[in-house]
C-alpha cells in the first residue's frame, strides 16, 4: 500500500476513534420520567459536564420548551435558530433550554448542547418541574 494511502487510512481512524470517545451522554430525570442525550462537541457542554451533576427548576415557556438557569453561565459557541423535540440549548450564558417541540428562536440563537435520544415529549406538559442532570451511565 503506497505511503500516502497508509496516512489517510490511518487519519480516518483516528477521525473515527476520536468522535467515538468524545461523545459524551447526560441523563436528564424529573418525576415525569427519564431520558438519556448526547452531548455536542463544544466548549459549552465541555464546561457543563464540569458543573454535573445538578438540579435546575425549570419553568415551561411558550409550550415548546423547559427553561431554567444554569449556577453560571457557559463558554460562547456557534448558534443556531432551528431546534426540535429532544434539543437541548443554552439560550443566553446561563439560560438551560430542552425543547419539546421544533420550532425556531429570534437571532442570535441558541447553542446547541445536545440532543435528547429519541425525544423530550415527557416534558411536554404544562407548569414547572425539577430536573436533575447528570453524567450517563
Amino acid at each position: 500500500m503506497p505511503l500516502k494511502a497508509i496516512r489517510i487510512a490511518g487519519a480516518l481512524l483516528l477521525a473515527t476513534i476520536g468522535t467515538a470517545m468524545a461523545q459524551e451522554r447526560i441523563k436528564i430525570s424529573s418525576e415525569w420520567g427519564s431520558v438519556t442525550a448526547e452531548l455536542a462537541d463544544n466548549a459549552a457542554t465541555k464546561a457543563l459536564l464540569g458543573m454535573l451533576p445538578l438540579t435546575i427548576p425549570m419553568t415551561d415557556h411558550l409550550r415548546q420548551e423547559k427553561t431554567g438557569s444554569l449556577p453560571s453561565g457557559l463558554p460562547a459557541a456557534a448558534r443556531q435558530r432551528a431546534f426540535k423535540n429532544g434539543t437541548i440549548g443554552l439560550w443566553g450564558p446561563d439560560h438551560f433550554v430542552v425543547y419539546y417541540r421544533d420550532g425556531q428562536v429570534p437571532q442570535p440563537g441558541i447553542v446547541i448542547l445536545g440532543e435528547v435520544k429519541g425525544g423530550a415529549s415527557i416534558f411536554d406538559r404544562p407548569g414547572s418541574i425539577s430536573m436533575r442532570v447528570e453524567r450517563a451511565d
